[in-house]
C-alpha cells in the first residue's frame, strides 16, 4: 500500500460523520507513525491535508497524535499547526480553548531534545505563545494554559528561549502578569518567571529586580502587590538563588519586615521564603540567621483565636493529671475560618530548616529553639502538632550525627571537677547531650501528655513513638522516670488488634519498647512487665506478620537487658507461644525466624527456666526443609554461649551435615560456621565415626570453585585433625591431601583461604610428625609440574614455611635440599622457577631459624641481586631480608654495605630492609632501629620514587618503634631543601598512621598539621603525598585532624580544582596529546573528600562542599567524574546529607546529562574509547537513580525532567529503569 493511499484512507475515515470512525482514523494514524515515521513523510499536500484533518479534530485523541506529528512535520506544517493551535486557544469555545492548550503543551513535551526540528519549533513557536502572553484581550484561561507551555518550552530548551534574538523577550512580557486581577494568572507567572532566572541575561534579572521586586518589599507597599513579589523572591530562591546574591542584603531585611505586617497570607508567604532562603543559601542567611530564629519562634505561638496559657502553665498542665474535661475539649478546639495554623506550620518548617543547614549551633538552638518547640507540642492543630514533633525529631537527628557522644563524654571527663579557694565544684561544659538531658524531662511530659488521651488519632501516637524512639537513640535510659505512662499508653496501643490503618502504629510502638529495653536497666522497666508482657504475648500471637516479627523481637531484647531470668510466668508464656508458630508449617518465614531468635535468647539468658522443657524445639527448629538458615544461625548462637549436651551436639552435626549434602550455595559459608562451633563443643571429644563420615562430605567444597568455602572446608579440616588426629589424618591423607597439592600453587587462593591453608598444614603435620618429610617436596613438585603461569610459588613457599615451623626437626634437611639450587657454582642448572621457589623457601624458612650457619646460602642469595630474571632478583630480595630476620646481628649489615656500595642493588637492598621492617618483632625493631634509620633517609635523597616509597615505608614502620625519638626527627626535616626529603618525611608519616598505640596519637597530635602543612609545598609530588597522608589520616585516625578541619579544607577544596599551568601538550607522531600533571594530587583530593564524608562528616559545611561537588562531575577526567557519582551516592543515601543535596538536584542536572549522552561517536573513535564511555555513563546512571530516590517535594523540575527523559531513552532506558527497580 502506498504512503498516499494509506493517509486518503486515513483521511477518509477522519472526514467520517461517525465519532467512532474519526476516532478510529486517529488512532490508526497515531499507530502507524509509531510503527515507522516515514509512512507520514512524503507527498507535501496529502501530509497537509492530513494534518489539517487532524487540527480540525482537535480532542483528546488528536492531541496523542499531534504529539507524534510534531516529530516528522515539515517546517512549513509546523507552522501551521502552531498557528492554528494559537488561534483556537483565544476563540470563544471553552471546549476547544482548553483542548488547543493541552495540544500546545503536548507537543512542547514530545518535542526531541537533539536535532533541527526543537530549534525551528522553539523559534516558531516561544514568539507567538509571547505574543499571547503580551496581548492584555487574552483570556485569563488561556494564560494560564501560555504560561504552562512557556514553563515546558524553558525547562527543555532553556539555550533556545534565551536567545538575545527573541522577540518580545521572555522577561518583560512576563512580569506585567504580576499584577494581574486573576490570582491564578499571577501564581502561574510567578512559576514561569522564575524557571526562566536562571537562564535570563543578567540586564533583564536586574530589571526584574529593580522594578517587580525590591520596590514592593519596602514597609509601606501595596499589600496584594507585596504578596505576590514574596512568592515570587520565594519561587526564584528555589530555582536559581545566586541570581539574587547581589540584592540579599535589601530582600531579607525585606521580608523580616514584611512577616511583621497584620496580613497571614503575607506572614506565611514570608516565612515560607525564608524557609526556601535557608535551605538554598544559607551562607547569604547567616547575618540574618538570630532574626530569623526569633521570627520563627514568635510566630510558631502565632494563634489569635485561642487564649490557651502559656508556656509556663503548659508545662504545670502536663504535671498535672486532667482533672477538668473541658480542658480537653479547649485542646480540640477548631476553626474552620482560623487559617493562623499556616503561619505556625510555616514557622516550624522554618525552624526546621536553620536546625537542618547550621548544626555548628546545636548548643545554641538548644538553649534558643528547643524550648519553643517544646512549649508547642500540644498545639491544638494536629497537622501543626505533627509538624512541630517532625522538626524536633530534625533536631535529634543533627545531634545524633553532629553532636557526638563520645566527645561529649570527653570534654565531661576532661572537665569533672574544679577545686577553687579549697571548695570542690562541678564545672560541666554545655553540649547538646547535656542541653538535650536537662530538658528530657519536660519532653517526655509534654508529648506524653498528648499521647495518653484514648481518643488520640493513630498517626499522631505513631509520631510520638518514633520521636521518642529518636531521643533514645541519641539519649540512651533517658526515659527511666517515664516508664508508667509509657507502658500504660503501650498497652492501650497493643491491647487493640492491629487492622490496615493501624498495623504500622503497632510496627512503631513494638520498635520502641525493644528499643527502651535495650537501652535501659531491668529495674527500671521491672515493675511494667506485669503490664506489658501480656500485651506483648498477644502481639506476638497475632495473624498480621510484621506485628508478631517485631512482638518477638522485642522479647528478644526484654530476655538479652534481664539476662539472667530466674522467674516469671512470662518466659514460659513466650517459649509455648514460639513454639507454636515453629510447629505450625505455614508460619510466615519472617516470623519463623524471630521465633527461632526467641528460643535462641531463651537458652542463653533463661537457661534454668527452658532447660526444664523436654527440648521438643529443637525437632522443630532443624528441620531440613524450606529456608534452614535462620535455624543455623541458631544452632550457632547457642552452641557458643551455652554449654549443652554431647547428645545435642551430635545431633546437630548430623542436622548440618544433611544440610551440606544440598545443592544449593545459599547458605553455606554460615553452615560451615555453625559446623566449626559445633565440633569444638564435644566436652569428652569428637566421636571416633564422624572424621571418616564428614571428610567425605567436605571434599567437594575444597575445591577454587568457591573461595569463601574452600577456606571455611579447610578450617574445618583442621578443626578435626586438632581434636580428632587419629580418626581425620588417615581420610585426609588418602581423600583430600592430593587435591591440596593442587591448591597450594593456585593464584586465586589468597587472604583467608590462604591462611586457612596454613593452618590446614599447621594440624597436618601436629597429628603426624613424619608427614612433613613427604609433604614439603610434594608440595614442590607439585609447583614445579603446574603452568608457569598457573603456579603461585609465593604461596607454596609459605605453606612449606609453615610446614618446617610446625615440624622444624626437617628445617636443616629442607634448607640444605633448597640451598643447592640457590648456589650459583652448583652443577645442575636450575630452571628459573625452582630458583625463585628455592630463595621464597629459604626466606620463609630464614623467618624463624638462625641461619648464621648457612652463611654460603646468605651470600647466594645476595648474589641473586644481579639475576637478569626480575622474578628472581624480587625473590632474593625476599630470601636475604627474612634471613636477616634470623639473626640480624650477624645478616643485617651485610645487607645495608650492599646497598652502600652498588648503586644499582640499592632498590633491592631496601626491599629487603622492608621485609626486615615488616616482619621483625618491636622488640627486635628496637635494636636496630638506629642503625637503620641515618641510612635509609640518605637512600630516600635523590632517588627514583620507588626507591623513595620503600624508604619511606621502612622508615614509617621504624618512627613506631620508638616515637618519642623519631617523630622530632621526620618533623625536623620538614623544611628541608631537598623536595625528595621532604617527600619521605610525609610519606614515612603516611606509614606511621596504621599504628593505633594512644601513647604514638598522643605525640602525633602536636604535630599533625605541620606535616599537613606539606599540602602548601611547591613541589607537586610532594603536595600529593601530603594529600594521600591527609586522606589516610581521615581514615585512620580522624579525631586528630576533625577540630583542623576548617584550616585544612580551604586547601584541600583548592587542590580539587583543575590548574591550567599543570596541563602540558605532548606530540605523539601526527597527534598531540594533552596531559594533566596535577590529575594525580586532583584525584588524591577528591578521594579524600570521599574518606572525609564517612569520617567528619558533622565537621563539613554541606554547603560549601556541595559547590565544589558540582567540579568533579564535570571534571575532564573520567576518573574524577566517577569519584563525583560516588560522592552523589554516598550523599543520597543519608536522610540528613540527602535534604541539602535535594536543593541542588536542578544544578547537577546538566552536567550529569552531558555525561551520560557522551561524546559523539566518529570513524576515529576506537572500542577503548566506547567502552570507556560506557562504563562512565553506567556510572552516572548509578548517580542518578541514587538521586532520584530522594524526595526533592517538587523543587527540581529539571532535574525530573531528566530521569523520566533516561527512562524513556532507547539506548540506556532499560538498563537505567532496572537500576531505578521498576
Amino acid at each position: 500500500m502506498t504512503k498516499t493511499y494509506l493517509m486518503n484512507s486515513l483521511i477518509e475515515k477522519m472526514q467520517s460523520p461517525d465519532q467512532d470512525f474519526r476516532f478510529m482514523g486517529l488512532n490508526d494514524l497515531m499507530g502507524e507513525i509509531k510503527q515507522d515515521p516515514a509512512s507520514f513523510i512524503g507527498d507535501e499536500p496529502t501530509e497537509t491535508k492530513v494534518l489539517k484533518q487532524v487540527l480540525s479534530l482537535v480532542k483528546n485523541q488528536a492531541v496523542k497524535c499531534l504529539g507524534q506529528l510534531i516529530k516528522i512535520i515539515r517546517e512549513t506544517q509546523m507552522e501551521l499547526v502552531v498557528d492554528s493551535l494559537i488561534n483556537f486557544s483565544v476563540g470563544k469555545d471553552d471546549e476547544l480553548r482548553d483542548i488547543s492548550g493541552l495540544a500546545l503543551k503536548t507537543i512542547t513535551s514530545e518535542l526531541p531534545l537533539e536535532g533541527k526540528i526543537a530549534a525551528r519549533a522553539c523559534a516558531k513557536l516561544a514568539p507567538k505563545l509571547l505574543q499571547q502572553v503580551s496581548n492584555t484581550a487574552t483570556p485569563p484561561e488561556t494564560l494560564i494554559e501560555t504560561l504552562s507551555t512557556l514553563s515546558i518550552l524553558i525547562t527543555r530548551f532553556p539555550a533556545h528561549v534565551s536567545d538575545p534574538s527573541l522577540t518580545p523577550h521572555p522577561l518583560p512580557a512576563i512580569a506585567p502578569l504580576l499584577s494581574h486581577s486573576r490570582p491564578a494568572v499571577r501564581k502561574r507567572a510567578i512559576l514561569t518567571l522564575s524557571q526562566y532566572v536562571p537562564v535570563a541575561p543578567p540586564v533583564l534579572v536586574n530589571d526584574l529586580l529593580q522594578n517587580y521586586i525590591l520596590p514592593f518589599l519596602v514597609p509601606n507597599a501595596n499589600l496584594e502587590k507585596q504578596r505576590t513579589t514574596v512568592h515570587l523572591v520565594a519561587a526564584i530562591i528555589r530555582q536559581a538563588p545566586q541570581q539574587l546574591a547581589s540584592v540579599y542584603n535589601d530582600i531579607i531585611p525585606g521580608l523580616l519586615k514584611a512577616v511583621q505586617r497584620d496580613d497571614d497570607e503575607l506572614r506565611e508567604g514570608c516565612l515560607q521564603a525564608l524557609e526556601t532562603l535557608l535551605l538554598r543559601s544559607p551562607t547569604e542567611a547567616a547575618p540574618f540567621l538570630s532574626s530569623i530564629v526569633q521570627i520563627g519562634s514568635q510566630f510558631i505561638k502565632y494563634d489569635p483565636n485561642y487564649a490557651g496559657p502559656d508556656a509556663g502553665e503548659d508545662e504545670e498542665m502536663a504535671d498535672a493529671d486532667d482533672e477538668d474535661d473541658d480542658d480537653a475539649e479547649l485542646d480540640e478546639y477548631s476553626d474552620d475560618e482560623d487559617t493562623s495554623y499556616k503561619i505556625r506550620r510555616a514557622s516550624t518548617k522554618l525552624l526546621a530548616a536553620v536546625i537542618t543547614t547550621r548544626p555548628e549551633l546545636l548548643t545554641s538552638l538548644y538553649k534558643e529553639v528547643s524550648p519553643v518547640l517544646i512549649s508547642r507540642f500540644g498545639d491544638r492543630e494536629a497537622t501543626v502538632r505533627l509538624e512541630v514533633w517532625a522538626t524536633y525529631g530534625v533536631l535529634l537527628n543533627q545531634t545524633n550525627l553532629y553532636g557526638s557522644l563520645l566527645q561529649t563524654q570527653e570534654n565531661d571527663t576532661a572537665i569533672r571537677k574544679r577545686k577553687r579557694d579549697g571548695e570542690e565544684r562541678m564545672d560541666v561544659e554545655e553540649t547538646p547531650h547535656t542541653l538535650l538531658r536537662s530538658q528530657v524531662s519536660s519532653l517526655s511530659k509534654a508529648l506524653l501528655q498528648q499521647l495518653k488521651s484514648p481518643k488520640t488519632p493513630p498517626a499522631m501516637l505513631q509520631a510520638g513513638f518514633q520521636l521518642l524512639h529518636a531521643l533514645l537513640g541519641v539519649l540512651p535510659g533517658s526515659l527511666s522516670n517515664q516508664i508508667a505512662p509509657i507502658a500504660a499508653i503501650s498497652q492501650c496501643v497493643m491491647s487493640q488488634s492491629p487492622t490496615t490503618s493501624t498495623s504500622a502504629l503497632h510496627l512503631t510502638c513494638l520498635s520502641f519498647i525493644a528499643l527502651y529495653f535495650a537501652t535501659h536497666a531491668p529495674g527500671t522497666f521491672s515493675a511494667s512487665l506485669p503490664t506489658l508482657s501480656p500485651v506483648l504475648l498477644k502481639s506476638a500471637g497475632e495473624k498480621h506478620p510484621r506485628v508478631a516479627s517485631e512482638a518477638f523481637r522485642v522479647f528478644s531484647a526484654l530476655l538479652n537487658s534481664m539476662r539472667p531470668v530466674k522467674n516469671g510466668d512470662w518466659p514460659e508464656r513466650l517459649y509455648d507461644q514460639a513454639f507454636q508458630r515453629l510447629s505450625t508449617h505455614d508460619t510466615d518465614a519472617e516470623v519463623r525466624g524471630c521465633a527461632e531468635d526467641c528460643i535462641a535468647d531463651l537458652w542463653i539468658c533463661a537457661p534454668d527456666i527452658i532447660k526444664a522443657k523436654s527440648g521438643k524445639e529443637w525437632q522443630a527448629i532443624c528441620r531440613t526443609t524450606g529456608n534452614t538458615g535462620g535455624a543455623v544461625r541458631v544452632v550457632t548462637k547457642v552452641a557458643r554461649d551455652v554449654e549443652m549436651s554431647d547428645e545435642w551436639v551430635n545431633s546437630c552435626v548430623e542436622w548440618i551435615m544433611g544440610l551440606l549434602k544440598k545443592s544449593e550455595r545459599g547458605g553455606k559459608p554460615e553452615i560451615f560456621i555453625a559446623l566449626d562451633t559445633l565440633l569444638n563443643r564435644y566436652s569428652s571429644g569428637i566421636p571416633t565415626d564422624l572424621p571418616p563420615t564428614l571428610v567425605p562430605q567436605i571434599r567437594p567444597y575444597v575445591s577454587t570453585t568457591d573461595i569463601s568455602l574452600l577456606s571455611h572446608s579447610l578450617t574445618i579440616i583442621a578443626v578435626l585433625l586438632d581434636l580428632s588426629p587419629a580418626a581425620t589424618f588417615p581420610e585426609v591423607e588418602r581423600e583430600l591431601l592430593g587435591d591440596i597439592y593442587q591448591i597450594a600453587h593456585s593464584p586465586l587462593v589468597s587472604g583467608a583461604a590462604l591462611d586457612a591453608l596454613l593452618t590446614f598444614f599447621s594440624s597436618l603435620v601436629q597429628a603426624d610428625s613424619q608427614i612433613a618429610t613427604h609433604v614439603v617436596p610434594d608440595l614442590a613438585t607439585s609447583a614445579e609440574e603446574a603452568n608457569k603461569s598457573d603456579a603461585n610459588l609465593a604461596n607454596v613457599a609459605k605453606c612449606i614455611g609453615q610446614v618446617v615451623q610446625s615440624a622444624q626437626g626437617v628445617a636443616a634437611g629442607t634448607i640444605a635440599v633448597y640451598s643447592k639450587h640457590i648456589n650459583k657454582s652448583s652443577k645442575s642448572k636450575s630452571t628459573t622457577s625452582v630458583v625463585v621457589l628455592s630463595l621464597l623457601i629459604v626466606g620463609e624458612i630464614g623467618r624463624f631459624i638462625d641461619m648464621s650457619k648457612q652463611q654460603d646460602t646468605f651470600n647466594n642469595t645476595i648474589e641473586h641481586f644481579a639475576a637478569e630474571e626480575e622474578e628472581i632478583r624480587a625473590a632474593a630480595a625476599f630470601a636475604a631480608g627474612n634471613i636477616a630476620i634470623g639473626n640480624l646481628h650477624q645478616f643485617l649489615p651485610a645487607i645495608l654495605r650492599v646497598a652502600e656500595s652498588d648503586p644499582h642493588k640499592k632498590l633491592l637492598s631496601l626491599h629487603a630492609l622492608k621485609e626486615v621492617v615488616t616482619h621483625c618483632s618491636h622488640g627486635q625493631l628496637e635494636g636496630v632501629a638506629e642503625q637503620l634509620w641515618v641510612p635509609l633517609f640518605q637512600y630516600s635523597e635523590d632517588a627514583e620514587d620507588s626507591t623513595r616509597n620503600v624508604a619511606a615505608a621502612c622508615l614509617g614502620k621504624l618512627t613506631t618503634t620508638h616515637p618519642s625519638r623519631y617523630l622530632p626527627q621526620l618533623h625536623s626535616r620538614i623544611h628541608d631543601e631537598n623536595p625528595a626529603a621532604r617527600a619521605t618525611v610525609v610519606s614515612a608519616i603516611r606509614h606511621t598512621l596504621a599504628e593505633s598505640s594512644p601513647s604514638y596519637d598522643d605525640l602525633l597530635a602536636s604535630l599533625i598539621m605541620d606535616f599537613l602543612e606539606l599540602m602548601h609545598d611547591q613541589d607537586l609530588n610532594v603536595r600529593r603525598l601530603a594529600l594521600s597522608a591527609f586522606n589516610s589520616a581521615a581514615r585512620t585516625k580522624p579525631h586528630l585532624i576533625r577540630d583542623h578541619l576548617p584550616t585544612l579544607l580551604p586547601s584541600l577544596y583548592a587542590e580539587t580544582k583543575v590548574n591550567p599551568d599543570l596541563i602540558r601538550t605532548v606530540q605523539m607522531g601526527p597527534w598531540t596529546h594533552k596531559v594533566d600533571d596535577g590529575l594525580d594530587a586532583r584525584k588524591t583530593a577528591w578521594e579524600t573528600l570521599y574518606t572525609l564524608l564517612d569520617t567528619c562528616l558533622s565537621k563539613l559545611d554541606l554547603t560549601i562542599f556541595l559547590s565544589h561537588l558540582l567540579a568533579a562531575i564535570s571534571d575532564p577526567s573520567d576518573e574524577i567524574k566517577v569519584i563525583g557519582h560516588m560522592l552523589l551516592v554516598r550523599l543520597s543515601a543519608s536522610p540528613t546529607t540527602s535534604l541539602a543535596l535535594a536543593q541542588r538536584l536542578d544544578e547537577l542536572t546538566p552536567h550529569l546529562e552531558l555525561t551520560m549522552r557522551g561524546a559523539a561517536v566518529t570513524k576515529d573513535t576506537v572500542k577503548q574509547d566506547i567502552e570507556r564511555a560506557a562504563e562512565l555513563r553506567r556510572s552516572t546512571m548509578r548517580a542518578v537513580a541514587a538521586l532520584s530516590k530522594i524526595d526533592s517535594a517538587g523543587s527540581a523540575p529539571k532535574f525530573d525532567a531528566f530521569v523520566e527523559e533516561s527512562r524513556k531513552n532507547d539506548q540506556w532506558g532499560p538498563e537505567f529503569r532496572e537500576l531505578l527497580g521498576h
